[in-house]
């Protein structure tokens, strides 16, 4: 609980979790408002037993925030002047909060079929894209704002219930130094990428772009890498990333911190299908 001078009023909802600061703001407040003759109605209201509301008000009492005067459990002028300050703070705090709080209420999606504006549709995410198809049900729906052909964007709104994210994997495929010049090595790559074209492919540094463009005709990301597969593991895209051995802790690196992408890493190998090395997730 931070302290603001002699009044010591709650700095924030973070500092009310210490024991005791709830209960004397609301304390305080009935106080304020109610003015009772007895405990028994604070008691009842906060849900306390008459003895903890006593004790409760003694501790006001003795930091001189609150008082018994002609019969009545009262604030002192310090008290009201420390309840609104305390109460003050908490709105600022709260409105603070919600300002960063981005709620969404409407939003366009790819439509998954041709729609008519005012229809249920059900939310989901197709190749990293949010997709609305017509008809409702679980995870996450809405209504159509506007009419659509299949292809097209939509607008829906009356968003309800949660569209599932799950994380793809980030596939990092690790070339040995020693094998740069080895003549098999594109071949190897190949191998190792396999044949779908699903998802992100990166390159992380010179010598993996140069070899990714001699082993497969993909487009291939160079920039941003790290940053790149892991927005793409949050929406459900799998990347595979090409990484020499020496840059690979730098690489795993910038995967590192909150939420990171289930990784797995595995090591090229010319002549040979590749060997499992590692795999976080």
């Amino acid at each position: 609980m931070a302290r603001g001078g002699a009044e010591g009023r709650p700095g924030g909802l973070a500092e009310l979790k210490r024991s005791g600061a709830v209960t004397a703001l609301l304390f305080l407040y009935e106080c304020g408002t109610q003015e009772p003759t007895q405990l028994q109605p604070i008691a009842d209201r906060l849900g306390l037993t008459v003895q903890a509301a006593s004790h409760q008000f003694r501790l006001l009492a003795a930091r001189g925030l609150a008082e018994l005067k002609d019969g009545r459990y009262r604030p002192t002028v310090a008290g009201v002047a420390w309840l609104h300050g305390a109460l003050g703070v908490l709105r600022d705090d709260v409105n603070g909060r919600l300002e960063r709080l981005h709620v969404v209420r409407s939003l366009r999606a790819v439509a998954g079929a041709d729609l008519t504006a005012g229809v249920p549709v059900r939310l989901e995410l197709k190749d990293g894209l949010l997709v609305a198809r017509p008809g409702g049900g679980g995870g996450s729906t809405g209504r159509s704002r506007t009419s659509a052909r299949r292809g097209g964007l939509v607008e829906v709104d009356r968003l309800e219930g949660i569209l599932p994210l799950t994380p793809a994997p980030v596939r990092v495929l690790v070339i040995p130094t020693a094998d740069l010049a080895a003549p098999g090595l594109p071949r190897a790559i190949g191998r190792g990428l396999g044949t779908g074209d699903a998802g992100v492919f990166a390159a992380q540094g010179l010598e993996a772009l140069h070899l990714a463009r001699r082993a497969s005709a993909r487009p291939w990301l160079r920039f941003g890498v790290a940053a790149a597969c892991r927005e793409a593991s949050r929406v459900g895209v799998p990347s595979t990333v090409l990484v020499l051995d020496s840059e690979l802790p730098h690489l795993l690196a910038a995967f590192g911190g909150p939420d990171p992408p289930p990784l797995e890493v595995s090591t090229v190998r010319v002549g040979a299908r590749g060997e499992r090395r590692a795999q976080r997730g």
